[in-house]
């Protein structure tokens, strides 16, 4: 029996393409809500679950051009790094105190969300901040025991 356009069985494909679309703007607005520890988390948790990786490809665009030049050299006209990323290694021996401290580094830090931040370590605490900034950062988490990184 062949099903018309006034079938309803024709109308229920219809119908779950509309729920689905639903669902994905309810999708949406609940990630619209997590915060970005949250998010970060949840990209990690995907790349394991489906085995990809959801970094960009910065160095592959650096490859090209510092191959061209004379000797693989890179060029002499190359701007100077402005702005750092401050990456916690190690959470060290005195958890509470690295805690304390990251939350006062990153303003609106859940207590969860840096007790997350720490314990998940090597984890990026604050990105794109200037080289004065990270160095007064990573020298308060080390102070507190951890070991940090500027990249």
């Amino acid at each position: 029996m062949a099903i018309g356009f006034n079938s309803s069985k024709a109308f229920e494909g219809g119908n779950r393409r509309k729920n689905k679309m639903a669902d994905t703007d309810k999708l949406v607005e609940q990630l619209s809500n997590l915060s970005v520890l949250e998010i970060a988390g949840l990209v990690k948790q995907l790349e394991e679950k489906w085995g990809v990786s959801a970094a960009a490809p910065v160095s592959v665009a650096a490859g090209p051009a510092a191959a061209g030049t004379p000797g693989g050299a890179a060029t002499p006209a190359a701007e100077e790094k402005t702005t750092f990323d401050v990456v916690l290694t190690e959470m060290g021996t005195n958890k509470i105190a690295v805690i304390k401290e990251v939350r006062s580094a990153v303003p609106g830090l859940g207590l969860a969300e840096a007790k997350a931040l720490v314990e998940g370590a090597p984890k990026t605490i604050k990105e794109g901040v200037t080289k004065q900034e990270a160095e007064e950062i990573k020298k308060k988490i080390e102070a507190a025991g951890a070991k940090v990184e500027i990249k």
